[in-house]
């Protein structure tokens, strides 16, 4: 992609927002719950936009896995509920990609 980096409080209008910043939160506290996996599975665009803390180790185990795994123990149908949180991790990620790219040619457009 690009770059360019950006702070999470910048992201607060895009779609998925408070599921990653809950996220990073429960990873910060060793929590493995649902928006925790989302981030880890998101954690290459994440770190490459700045928003993944150098000093953030991800939790063991296969993200993909371990949130189906865990939202079969919660919900009645963890299929869905898998697909929607991806549906809109994938909305987060694509909207991010865009702010980053908008800001990348901002910043060449403005120089002589």
């Amino acid at each position: 992609m690009s770059t360019a980096t950006v702070q999470l409080d910048e992201l607060r209008d895009l779609p998925g927002f408070d599921l990653v910043r809950q996220g990073l939160d429960d990873l910060r506290g060793r929590r493995p719950t649902p928006a925790a996996w989302l981030c880890q599975i998101a954690r290459p665009r994440l770190r490459e936009a700045g928003l993944w803390p150098e000093d953030l180790q991800p939790l063991p185990g296969e993200a993909e896995l371990e949130l189906y795994r865990l939202l079969r123990h919660q919900e009645p149908d963890a299929y869905a509920r898998y697909n929607a949180l991806l549906r809109e991790l994938v909305s987060f990620e694509q909207c991010l990609d865009h702010r980053l790219r908008r800001r990348l040619e901002t910043t060449r457009a403005q120089r002589p």
